[in-house]
């Protein structure tokens, strides 16, 4: 089975490395009285964490309804696919009625949790699915998750304000890195640039369904980036702008590594389908129907007239 985790964005260590270096140095320089408070504070920070994520675990499992292969085999194979391509390890799924066009994962310890918002299926394609749920894998299979958790307890230390918000922004340097790196998991998983981008745009503007409503919203989001009020905001969010993880996309894509990763990733799947998800966890109430009818599967360019080569070099 081939697995690795060469796909990280090449930033994202170092950006690790110095947002380490900056927290110890702020605990150091602002806190030499009460280092040893502070070293409590963060083990506090922690646990605090662990304890909110385990009772959020446990709400999602007490209002999920378990949904076999039999209800939605297509969700499950994609599911199974990504899993099989970026070998995560455990990872339960939920799947939460909400109307927001969204997905995360969380988790310490084993299995890490995805969550995947109802509403997705109804704008994304299967093959934009994959690139959403590789995305959140992840960010699994790269430990972003519990690296989230402990960094973010240590960024949270007591300190004076300029120092308060030093920490801030480079742990949210720190998040942006992780987000190019998942991006890539995402379009490993999916294998195709024209859907990643098309998913990644549909997040912003899930209501195109014209190419001239892909335009303008791509349109929308190649100026984000012109405006310096917007690079500064950029600053102190956990993401970056839409246009800079296109652009990344879309210059890995070109890489021999990503050529390599990808046809290595590909043999995982083999010429078998995916196997079985023994369940699939989802936040509905159980109806005699199932709530997700999924459209026959068809290439991007059939699904979506806009995701043409001249538009997505």
């Amino acid at each position: 089975m081939y697995r690795t985790r060469a796909y990280r964005y090449e930033n994202e260590q170092v950006v690790l490395i110095l947002t380490l270096l900056v927290v110890l140095g702020v605990i150091v320089l602002t806190s030499t009285a009460t280092f040893c408070l502070s070293g409590v504070f963060i083990l506090a920070m922690f646990l605090i964490s662990a304890l909110l994520i385990r009772s959020h675990h446990r709400a999602l499992m007490e209002r999920a309804v378990r949904v076999d292969q039999a209800r939605t085999p297509e969700l499950a194979s994609w599911v199974a696919a990504c899993g099989l391509k970026l070998q995560p390890g455990p990872v339960d799924v939920f799947w939460v009625d909400q109307k927001q066009i969204n997905a995360y994962t969380f988790g310490i310890s084993s299995p890490k949790v995805l969550v995947l918002f109802s509403s997705l299926p109804k704008v994304m394609t299967g093959g934009e699915l994959q690139f959403i749920i590789g995305h959140e894998m992840g960010h699994v299979a790269l430990g972003h998750t519990w690296l989230n958790t402990i960094i973010g307890g240590m960024a949270g230390i007591p300190a004076p304000f300029g120092a308060a918000v030093l920490l801030y922004t480079v742990f949210r340097w720190w998040n942006r890195m992780c987000e190019f790196s998942a991006d890539r998991a995402g379009l490993l998983a999916c294998g195709d640039l024209h859907t990643a981008v098309s998913a990644l745009v549909k997040l912003a503007a899930p209501e195109i369904r014209t190419q001239r409503d892909f335009e303008r919203a791509l349109a929308l989001i190649d100026a984000e980036d012109d405006l310096a009020a917007n690079r500064l905001a950029e600053v102190f969010q956990t993401h970056p702008m839409l246009i800079r993880r296109i652009k990344a996309l879309r210059a890995y894509a070109r890489t021999r590594e990503y050529q390599h990763i990808q046809a290595g990733m590909n043999r995982n799947l083999g010429n078998q389908p995916p196997a079985p998800v023994p369940a699939l966890m989802v936040a509905v109430q159980p109806e005699p129907e199932p709530d997700f009818v999924p459209e026959p599967e068809l290439t991007p360019q059939e699904r979506w007239p806009w995701l043409k080569p001249k538009d997505l070099p």
